[in-house]
């Protein structure tokens, strides 16, 4: 009998207190009001997962113990789902920045391996740190649905690595707050079945 599908959920966390700004690992907001509404409208009452994981950031963290809690459900926090450090420029917003440093800022736009924030992590550290969270979290779980509540950064990092694709390439994936992203993997291998979806959506490939 073939093993049975692993099916993974990946949530961003909704907007934090302080709203749109540039955070990483060293500023980390819990939600507000807005950010928990936008999470439990994302996940409805859904319930298809039989396993939690979360960021150890407190933005993802507190809402996947809420659900994990509501649900029933185990959850597991592994530090390395953390959220790409961002150096000097966390805490900063992005129109302060195109602002303050045009040249700068419209740099790491382009080219965002090359051009990283002063003390910020490179891409391709992040790219190995997800890359491998991603696979030990897939071995540790066969067969399972999986919800992963992180980050922009980490969620982009994901789909670069089940995609093969380079780091240069993934902030070519816009990743909203609360946005949903699935992946499935089956006997005939990998695949992206959605990415940034404001609902959960339940369909399955025959």
């Amino acid at each position: 009998m073939p093993a049975q599908d692993t099916t993974v959920d990946l949530i961003r966390h909704g907007e934090p207190l302080g709203g749109r700004m540039i955070r990483g690992q060293g500023v980390d907001h819990p939600l507000s009001a807005l950010g928990w509404q936008q999470m439990r409208a994302a996940v409805s009452d859904a319930a298809p997962w039989q396993q939690i994981l979360s960021s150890p950031l407190a933005r993802a963290r507190e809402f996947a113990c809420e659900l994990a809690s509501r649900l029933g459900r185990p959850l597991a926090v592994d530090p390395e789902l953390r959220e790409i450090a961002m150096g000097a420029w966390e805490g900063r917003r992005p129109s302060e920045l195109a602002e303050e440093e045009p040249e700068t800022f419209a740099a790491f736009r382009r080219d965002p391996v090359a051009n990283r924030p002063p003390g910020g992590e490179r891409l391709e550290a992040l790219q190995a740190r997800i890359g491998r969270a991603y696979d030990r979290q897939i071995a540790a779980y066969p067969g399972r649905h999986l919800l992963i509540v992180c980050h922009a950064g980490v969620s982009r990092a994901i789909v670069g690595h089940v995609l093969e694709a380079d780091p240069k390439h993934w902030y070519r994936i816009r990743i909203d707050y609360a946005g949903l992203t699935r992946i499935r993997h089956d006997r005939y291998g990998i695949s992206l079945e959605f990415v940034n979806a404001e609902r959960l959506r339940t369909w399955r490939h025959p």
